[in-house]
């Protein structure tokens, strides 16, 4: 924490109270990075191994996995204090948006693909790739980013401050040793 709270103190008031008041979405947005670069790492891996001939499900594959990466990351960071259901009910409303955002992120890919036939033979193998990251990783992602979060504030976390959290008391190295 004093790491942040010394980046806040650094920067102009404007902007530090807009950090401070839009912190939830930017530690989401944080989480999304993160899964990010799972995505890419497991979807790349998959894609250029043993699914060479299924992009659309090495990319699935790749989402799941950064989907339960994100189940952690968001309910004990992202929106630590918001709750209001029981953990089993959030995990399955979690997963399940999560589910359809698996969806929304692979039918750009899909449509890329299929549809619009950006594939080899039809194009070149760097066409087909640039195709396959704009559509799948980058406009897929972002599509199902926003989902997720207006469905996630609104359904799976939807109360404010409702896991306020105990701070921990800090104990200096005497009282340690005793």
């Amino acid at each position: 924490m004093a790491v942040v709270e010394t980046v806040l103190a650094r920067l102009p008031e404007p902007v530090r109270a807009a950090l401070t008041k839009h912190r939830e979405l930017l530690r989401f947005a944080t989480v999304g990075a993160v899964c990010f670069v799972v995505t890419n790492a497991v979807n790349y891996t998959l894609k250029l191994t043993v699914l060479t001939d299924n992009p659309v499900t090495a990319l699935a594959i790749a989402v799941i996995i950064a989907t339960i990466v994100s189940y952690v990351l968001n309910r004990e960071w992202s929106f630590s204090t918001r709750g209001g259901r029981e953990r089993p009910h959030e995990a399955a409303l979690f997963f399940l948006i999560s589910g359809i955002g698996v969806a929304i992120n692979s039918a750009p890919l899909a449509v890329s693909r299929y549809l619009l036939h950006l594939q080899v033979p039809e194009v070149s193998r760097l066409t087909q790739e640039v195709a396959d990251f704009v559509s799948g990783i980058v406009l897929g992602t972002l599509v199902a980013m926003v989902f997720r979060w207006w469905a996630f504030k609104k359904w799976v976390f939807p109360q404010a401050d409702a896991r306020v959290r105990r701070l921990r008391a800090v104990t200096g190295p005497t009282e340690r040793a005793a």
